[in-house]
């Protein structure tokens, strides 16, 4: 027997944990300050500022935290490794040890007992929301992410989660002040482009990338027969640049690209190729070709 009113057996994730409130309170301010744009209206520069930093924040995420940090996806140098976690950190979804620790504890038992936020065991708005504020999840699993331990830069980052996305809105306001001084013709201010670029862009990414945890394992087509209710949902995968073609990547989690068909859109396997091609990153993952013929129509050659 399991579910929310169940005791957990062996490893289940608790059901009723306790809440962190200055958690809920920090996602709560982002979430209803978003709402100021009806207030301080827009701009150009304001518009421009949120679908900038809304791609490096996915950018971050999808190639940064998810495809290098927890599934060492691909390698790259040690100035582009601390690019990657500056970029996730704007997301201000904690550090990446953090991140990546939670999420490989999900790949170990993704929909079993164990899993942090499975919306099969949980339901979905534990899954989507409620395991993010929980307690239980509060430190990070060091023994999980032993290989990335040795760098002093990525340790400090997970200590001061708040360090990027602050910087991040203090950056944003500067630049509202100088560009409503400069260029007051373009009608930018401080606080338009903190709402814009700051509260809305990252509310619209928490809330998008939740629904990879949610959303994409309960709908969905699934192409591969994999162990967990991982589904591919080609509008989150829009929106994410990549990560809703879940059940590609639960059946090869190890792989850089997600999207293993022409149409399957993947903008961050896309990049991390133009990035190989510079020399920035090397040594990317691909499923093996045998693999893929386990579903019908899979292209022969995911490079």
């Amino acid at each position: 027997m399991s579910g929310p009113g169940a005791p957990p057996p062996g490893g289940e994730v608790a059901r009723r944990p306790r809440i962190l409130w200055g958690g809920a309170f920090f996602l709560a301010a982002y979430h209803l300050g978003s709402l100021l744009v009806f207030r301080v209206g827009w701009s150009w520069p304001a518009v421009a500022a949120c679908l900038a930093v809304y791609w490096a924040q996915i950018f971050g995420l999808s190639a940064g935290y998810h495809r290098y940090f927890s599934h060492r996806s691909f390698k790259t140098g040690r100035a582009f490794q601390l690019a990657l976690a500056l970029l996730g950190g704007l997301a201000a979804q904690m550090g990446p040890l953090w991140w990546a620790s939670h999420h490989r504890r999900h790949h170990r038992c993704a929909d079993r007992p164990g899993d942090a936020h499975s919306p099969v065991l949980s339901g979905f708005l534990w899954s989507h929301l409620g395991w993010f504020l929980s307690e239980e999840f509060r430190a990070t699993d060091e023994a999980a992410v032993r290989d990335w331990n040795g760098f002093p830069e990525l340790r400090w980052l997970d200590r001061g989660r708040v360090a990027v996305p602050g910087a991040l809105l203090a950056v944003l306001f500067a630049a509202g002040v100088l560009l409503e001084r400069a260029r007051p013709e373009w009608g930018a201010t401080g606080p338009q482009m903190l709402v814009w670029g700051g509260l809305l862009a990252t509310t619209l990414c928490y809330q998008v990338t939740f629904c990879v945890n949610s959303v994409a394992h309960l709908f969905g087509r699934r192409r591969f027969d994999t162990p967990d209710n991982s589904r591919n949902l080609w509008l989150v995968a829009l929106l994410t640049n990549g990560e809703g073609w879940h059940n590609n990547h639960h059946r090869f989690p190890s792989s850089e690209r997600h999207g293993l068909r022409w149409w399957e859109w993947d903008p961050t396997h896309y990049l991390l190729r133009l990035l190989s091609a510079l020399g920035i990153v090397w040594e990317i993952q691909v499923p093996p070709r045998r693999a893929l013929r386990e579903a019908p129509g899979a292209p022969p050659d995911p490079a």
